[in-house]
């Protein structure tokens, strides 16, 4: 007798959440000529009915902190064991993974379930969410890894070649010849 094929992954449901909390969402873009339309609509074509009032919208650069976003700082106010947060994409909680992480770590602690669309709806929170922020990390940090290794080969490269590296001088060596000469001649004790 062969058993019928049970599938371990299920499709998102946003109505099988059932916290008893509130469901917010946050959205945000980097510059102002961007809209957080297509990010709304996308949460609401989930399935999440998000009352306007608690969608916190922003415009500030990914590279800023979650912690020093003023619209996300309201929105941890808000926020209440067992509500559900809803973004889009994992990028919306932060400027790289560390952040990211951080970021879902302290909405676990305040019993808040985080769930980001890009992967499914899979609640960060949760163990099979804890595994994905780590494979996630574990590959952020082999991209920084490599970037450091290409740069330091990069820089070995040039230095090998005769290019100077760093900033460019200031002065021209007319000028630095000038400013010794005036160092040399000048006195720097007062005569008593």
């Amino acid at each position: 007798m062969t058993r019928p094929a049970i599938s371990t992954t299920r499709a998102f449901n946003p109505k099988r959440l059932r916290s008893g909390g509130l469901i917010f969402a946050y959205v945000r873009v980097s510059t102002i000529g961007q809209t957080t339309e297509n990010q709304i609509r996308e949460i609401e074509s989930a399935g999440f009915a998000i009352e306007p009032r608690r969608v916190v919208s922003e415009t500030i650069s990914g590279s800023i902190a979650a912690a020093q976003r003023r619209g996300f700082v309201r929105l941890m106010d808000k926020l209440e064991t067992g509500d559900i947060l809803v973004v889009t994409k994992l990028d919306r909680l932060g400027r790289n993974a560390m952040d990211v992480r951080a970021t879902v770590d302290r909405l676990a602690g305040l019993g808040v379930r985080v769930h980001c669309l890009a992967l499914g709806g899979a609640d960060l929170t949760s163990a099979a969410g804890k595994m994905t922020m780590q494979v996630i990390a574990a590959v952020a940090e082999f991209e920084r890894d490599l970037l450091v290794e290409r740069t330091q080969a990069g820089l070995t490269r040039a230095k090998a070649e005769g290019k100077s590296l760093g900033r460019p001088g200031a002065l021209t060596n007319d000028q630095r010849e000038d400013v010794v000469r005036r160092l040399v001649g000048a006195s720097f004790f007062p005569e008593s």
